[in-house]
């Protein structure tokens, strides 16, 4: 009897394992770790890292914008200087949102006053253009000759052009910046 009562108890215990395994009480016990809807959920949670932020690169380069963008606004809004150039590019190409030329050149200069040398430039370019801001060549090649000085090698490219604003403006982009009058 006592066998019998051990294989009864094995049995109750194989058959309950698939109830148990699934329950939410317990908890997921095969999370999705790597996926990049993972990415998307943790970072909607506030849990931001390296890894969470840097897939948002995957996400806009692969076409999923909003996800990119879900995940670049809260990276961005932790401090992810990184982040923030991203979501200028997105807001600049209305990937994702609308176009949003305020939008962009609010993320730049975000990301140029925590020293990013790719804000600084992208925002100098944005005030040369006077696009989402005040037009100021001044002000603008100064942010270029800053992130030069920090080692970007395209604002020294730029520097050494003359600050011809074509040399980092691809051909297919040149109706965006033209004058609007």
């Amino acid at each position: 009897m006592h066998i019998l009562s051990r294989v009864v108890a094995l049995g109750l215990c194989l058959c309950a394992g698939p109830v148990l395994a699934e329950s939410e009480s317990l908890g997921s016990l095969n999370p999705d770790e790597m996926s990049l809807e993972r990415m998307v959920e943790d970072a909607g949670q506030g849990k931001t890292s390296m890894t969470v932020c840097a897939s948002g690169y995957l996400m806009t380069k692969s076409g999923r914008h909003e996800a990119a963008r879900a995940v670049f606004q809260r990276c961005a809004e932790q401090g992810y200087t990184g982040a923030m150039t991203w979501m200028s590019q997105l807001d600049d190409n209305g990937l994702g949102a609308p176009e949003n030329p305020d939008a962009a050149a609010n993320w730049d200069r975000r990301a140029a006053e925590l020293g990013d040398p790719v804000g600084m430039f992208n925002l100098g370019l944005d005030m040369m253009r006077g696009r989402g801001v005040a037009q100021d060549n001044t002000a603008g090649r100064a942010l270029i000759d800053r992130a030069a000085g920090l080692g970007l090698p395209v604002a020294k490219r730029m520097q050494s052009a003359g600050y011809d604003l074509d040399e980092v403006t691809p051909d297919a982009d040149s109706w965006k910046y033209a004058p609007l009058y």
